[in-house]
């Protein structure tokens, strides 16, 4: 084969392993966190990108009100929810905890 070839070949699949390295596996967290903000409602607890756990109370545009304790509520803006945390499998968790410790 040509040299020149070969290394034409080399380059683009060098781009096409970069590509399904680390393009497409972030575009798809991306995808999967703007599903999640969308899916955001009134009531769901919460954790942000800096750590700070708590429960959504209102939902504007672009941002949420969420209290962090009684008579603390702090704007974030959407996208700095890190995660929405299932609050019925949480107290599932407590009250079969508590079942047991009965016992």
């Amino acid at each position: 084969m040509d040299p020149t070839i070969v290394s034409i070949l080399y380059i683009v699949a060098l781009f096409a392993l970069l590509y399904f390295l680390f393009i497409r596996p972030q575009r798809k967290r991306q995808k999967e966190h703007q599903e999640m903000i969308r899916k955001l409602q009134v009531n769901d607890e919460v954790t942000t990108v800096g750590g700070m756990l708590g429960t959504v109370i209102k939902i504007k545009e672009d941002t949420v009100i969420i209290r962090l304790a009684d008579n603390v509520k702090v704007t974030f803006l959407k996208q700095s929810i890190e995660q929405v945390r299932n609050k019925t499998s949480e107290t599932k968790k407590l009250d079969l905890s508590k079942d047991d410790d009965e016992k």
